[in-house]
């Protein structure tokens, strides 16, 4: 059922500490800005600090700036240390950051990059500051997505995590966005096995005109781009607006995807079913193990089954 929902709607985030990745610019900037003018301290984590400085000279409100290299797991590590060191504690972890073209390039730790940078670095943050979370403060994780996932069958190839030549930057970015659903529903499953307050919830913007959607490889994407963007595009702080109701609506609920209507225009939320390949359970379990022996995080682990005798 679709709700109506703005970000006037947005309860008091004051003594709330949110963490949003990929914070200077487009989606991120304006959760950022937006958790902050309500009150919430907000980790800016992002790649580029002198780009997010600037960003942050704009907004009001409490700001940090700290670098974290999602394609590097050990940028990763030390951007959860430094939290940790300064004796942070977490409310909301918005896994936003996300790139959409590989070039056929490797992560710091041989993996293919949209991969390594839109799931494996966001699966190794949040089980790095799991513990930092607060139990009473209505603790989140937000994974954020996109409707893409629904367009390829299979899954993810987690038999190759490298990525092979012939993988287009379309099929990688849809690979990757199918992980960030699976992660979301898998976390949510083993937050409530574990009896954790902590709440995991999916969210996308739709087709927003952010930085992402503004690189084009050649002229046929240009013109998909361009073409759907007439037709379906809204701007960054209405694809905002599913993220933020997931991060802090108390409506908000796990196990779906809260997203925008289709059409740019209104300001409903709409909560829609996981499905096929994201509703797999088998298929995320796996994604899990795969991710646990990329990155070395281990967290919330599955109960071993006994054999039969």
């Amino acid at each position: 059922m679709p709700v109506s929902w703005t970000f006037d709607d947005i309860p008091d985030q004051r003594g709330r500490t949110a963490v949003v990745t990929g914070a200077s610019s487009g989606l991120g900037l304006v959760a950022a800005g937006q958790l902050a003018a309500r009150g919430a301290t907000v980790i800016m984590a992002v790649r580029d600090p002198a780009k997010a400085e600037q960003a942050r000279a704009g907004i009001a409100g409490d700001l940090v700036v700290r670098r974290l290299d999602l394609a590097d797991l050990d940028s990763v590590r030390e951007f959860a240390a430094e939290l940790r060191a300064e004796g942070r504690q977490v409310d909301l972890l918005l896994n936003n950051a996300g790139i959409g073209k590989p070039g056929h390039e490797r992560s710091a730790q041989g993996y293919e990059s949209v991969f390594a940078t839109n799931h494996l670095g966001h699966f190794a943050l949040t089980g790095l500051l799991l513990d930092l979370f607060r139990p009473d403060r209505d603790p989140r994780v937000v994974t954020v997505g996109s409707g893409f996932y629904r367009l390829l069958r299979g899954g993810p190839d987690l038999d190759d995590l490298a990525g092979g030549p012939d993988t287009g930057p379309p099929v990688a970015y849809i690979r990757s966005k199918q992980a960030n659903a699976l992660f979301g529903v898998e976390l949510d499953r083993r937050l409530r096995r574990a009896g954790s307050p902590v709440r995991s919830l999916l969210a996308h913007p739709g087709m927003a005109r952010t930085p992402m959607n503004r690189q084009y490889d050649n002229a046929g994407e240009w013109a998909v781009t361009r073409i759907g963007g007439l037709l379906l595009a809204r701007s960054s702080e209405s694809g905002t607006v599913p993220l933020l109701y997931a991060a802090t609506a108390p409506t908000a609920e796990t196990g779906v995807f809260h997203g925008p209507p289709l059409f740019r225009w209104g300001n409903r939320v709409h909560s829609r079913p996981v499905v096929a390949p994201a509703d797999d359970r088998a298929l995320a379990a796996r994604l899990w193990q795969v991710s646990e022996e990329a990155t070395g995080v281990r967290y919330l682990e599955a109960p071993t089954v006994a054999a039969p005798n």
